[in-house]
């Protein structure tokens, strides 16, 4: 079953919707969704007996910025029982990034949405448990943003020792074996 075929499946579930089929070139079948309808979208894939897309493998994101829409949410699903792949992608725009949640479809999507929100910053409605998963919880930013700013400010310290001497190593060997007993 080709990326066509798995389009207009969908589209007898969902009258209406309007899904875009993109060329690829691994030939896993990759479509296009308005972010209004990725719900059903992927809750047909996943109920209709002729897809049984059952296995949320694995979901991220890309920061196309500065072009608008900026980022693009891209849902990898499996149907093991039909022996099929598919790529479901979503374009958000740059302000106020948002979709709603898969969990309630897919386990899997738990922390795969943590994620996505905490390196891009793309938030999900109805989320269970919406703590940042990668980054400490005070962290500030989103660090797989393309405007993240990732300068260091520290300066080199080339003439700074790289190596410990011997008596430092028999000293730090000597504290670790009494410390283990």
């Amino acid at each position: 079953m080709d990326a066509n075929a798995i389009a207009a499946a969908v589209g007898e579930s969902i009258p209406g919707v309007q899904i875009e089929v993109a060329p690829s070139v691994d030939l896993q079948a990759t479509l296009y969704v308005h972010p209004d309808d990725i719900s059903r979208v992927l809750q047909a894939m996943r109920d209709r007996a002729d897809l049984r897309f059952e296995v949320l493998a694995e979901m991220t994101a890309a920061d196309y910025w500065p072009r608008e829409p900026r980022f693009e949410v891209i849902y990898y699903l499996i149907s093991v029982e039909r022996r099929l792949r598919a790529r479901v992608k979503v374009r958000l725009s740059g302000t106020d990034p948002h979709l709603p949640t898969a969990t309630v479809l897919w386990k899997s999507a738990n922390w795969l949405e943590r994620e996505v929100w905490d390196m891009f910053g793309i938030a999900f409605d109805g989320h269970p448990d919406p703590r940042r998963l990668l980054m400490p919880e005070d962290w500030e930013g989103y660090p797989a943003r393309k405007d993240y700013p990732v300068q260091i400010l520290k300066k080199p310290e080339a003439g700074s020792p790289t190596q410990v001497t011997e008596e430092e190593f028999r000293a730090n060997l000597l504290k670790d074996r009494l410390a283990r007993g």
